[in-house]
């Protein structure tokens, strides 16, 4: 194999995907594997089992679809890359064998060690970070906890299988722990006020600076596929051990490379089963902010984080209503899903401004950012409102950037930050148009969707891999002189008529989490 590539994995909520880029990052191949959280036993997690069989499906597809289009299967690789929805938890024993089951960053159990946390670091630590769970499990007494060796989020978890390493880049590393400014190393202050401030099991003989997986930063090598990992994503064997792995990321670190937004005054945000914006600063903020995570891009830089647990889950179950309905109608028709969803996305767009008077809370799960610990999709409609297609699906998408604005607005109003450009990406990007114009509006600031949006994580973890060979650049000069260069997006202006419907939309959804509060306590 003369050319050279880079393999790009990321682990989102509802699906694995692969992409294999070459020397220009164009996409070659591309893989993918379906999956869904579980709750079980309290805890919304995946299975160790299906970590490992998603991820030799989607690499099999990938790998499948290269051999076809080539005539040659894939012996190795320039580079590869690990990228995962961030934060949850996953500890080890000294043998790296798991003592719990992986808790995602979906849990919402964690607020008493949060609120602890917080307090003793005057710092914000958000429910879902890898420390909240791990103080959350001493508090709880949990048996596990003093055979503990290592813990570490999805990406760090499943690179460490892969290569040995327990290691992640700086970007995950700031949601397992907080970080010093620049990224090098974890907060000496707070991991001292943890382990002396802190009322300890007595049970515990190790020391959290040493169960922590170490920081690396954009453009270092973290290990090379060893023989065990090459059988574990590839069991046919063709893969051959030796190639290097670039520091595994958060998927909101390789959001911002695949949406070339690591500068100063610039975010992204990313539109899925949760929904996050990454704003990178300035300067720190004045103050700390419950809803506000400090977290770093994969190069170190402070990035403010609006993370919110519920997107498009709730819309997606009215999709597949209305393919449902479609079906009923016609028995034994072939419904396009792709189309159903281009359709309906579309006729948000004609719906009124407002919504018409409709009004949605789309929680599935507890949402740190309003106070709740459960969820209870609710649609509320006022006697006279509207009750038609189009503002349903105005008013479902809405729903879905409403906790975002109230956590953003802690940022741009309160911190009067400025923010130059907004890009979007992710699922909700798919069909040309119409999220990113309601987001505009929702935000009242342009929103740009670059051609590659829907690639996502899995194609920015594929160019931090070749940015291994480019260490002598800054990762912005790699992104800009190489990658984007002569790339603009499409960019979509916020209209007067949105940003005044979405206002009105905003007093009805305030209102509906009282509503959404008894559901929870009622609804069992």
């Amino acid at each position: 194999m003369e050319r050279k590539l880079y393999l790009g994995i990321e682990f989102g909520s509802t699906r694995i995907k692969t992409v294999l880029i070459d020397e220009v990052f164009a996409p070659v191949a591309v893989g993918s594997h379906t999956w869904e959280n579980k709750f079980e036993n309290g805890y919304w997690t995946y299975g160790y089992p299906d970590i490992w069989a998603g991820l030799q499906d989607c690499y099999r597809s990938l790998a499948t679809q290269y051999e076809a289009k080539y005539g040659e299967k894939i012996m190795t690789l320039a580079g590869i890359g690990l990228s995962a929805m961030m934060h949850g938890y996953i500890p080890m024993d000294e043998r790296g064998r798991e003592l719990a089951a992986f808790r995602t960053w979906r849990n919402t159990n964690t607020g008493e060690a949060a609120a602890i946390l917080s307090e003793k670091f005057k710092f914000n630590i958000p429910l879902r970070w890898s420390i909240a769970h791990l103080y959350q499990a001493i508090l709880n007494g949990e048996a596990h906890v003093k055979d503990i060796a290592f813990i570490t989020s999805l990406a760090g978890y499943v690179h460490y299988k892969l290569t040995g390493e327990k290691v992640l880049g700086v970007g995950d590393a700031s949601g397992v722990f907080p970080v010093e400014d620049g990224g090098a190393e974890y907060n000496k202050s707070m991991i001292n006020a943890f382990e002396k401030g802190l009322p300890l099991s007595s049970t515990i003989n190790w020391k959290l600076e040493n169960i922590l997986p170490r920081i690396l930063n954009a453009g270092d090598q973290a290990g090379v596929l060893t023989s065990e990992g090459a059988a574990l994503l590839d069991p046919t064997g063709n893969l051959q051990p030796g190639i290097p792995f670039c520091p595994p990321e958060g998927d909101a670190g390789t959001g911002m490379v695949a949406t070339n937004s690591i500068t100063a005054r610039t975010g992204n945000i990313s539109a899925g089963t949760s929904i996050f914006a990454m704003l990178v600063l300035e300067k720190s903020l004045s103050k700390l902010y419950p809803e506000i995570d400090m977290v770093t891009t994969p190069d170190g830089k402070p990035v403010a984080m609006v993370h919110c647990n519920n997107c498009s889950t709730e819309l997606d179950a009215w999709v597949k209503l209305f393919e449902e309905s479609a079906q009923s109608i016609v028995p034994g028709a072939e419904i396009d899903r792709a189309k159903v969803y281009e359709v309906l996305y579309t006729q948000a767009l004609e719906g009124e401004a407002d919504g018409g008077g409709l009004a949605a809370v789309p929680y599935h799960s507890g949402e740190h950012n309003t106070g709740f610990d459960g969820g209870r999709p609710l649609l509320v409609r006022l006697p006279d409102g509207r009750f038609n297609v189009a503002n349903v699906m105005r008013t479902l998408f809405y729903s879905a950037f409403a906790t975002l604005k109230l956590g953003m607005e802690n940022i741009t109003v309160k911190e009067a930050v400025t923010i130059d450009k907004i890009y979007g990406h992710g699922g909700m990007f798919t069909v040309r148009g119409a999220a990113q114009k309601l987001l505009a509006g929702a935000l009242n600031v342009p929103v740009t969707v670059m051609e590659t949006a829907s690639e996502g994580g899995a194609w920015g973890i594929a160019l931090l891999a070749a940015y291994m060979g480019h260490k002598a650049e800054t990762l912005d000069a790699f992104l800009n002189d190489y990658v984007f260069k002569g790339q603009s997006g499409q960019t979509i202006e916020p209209e007067a008529g949105d940003v005044l419907g979405f206002i009105k939309f905003m007093e009805r959804f305030a209102a509906c989490l009282h509503i959404e509060r008894t559901a929870v306590d009622c609804l069992k």
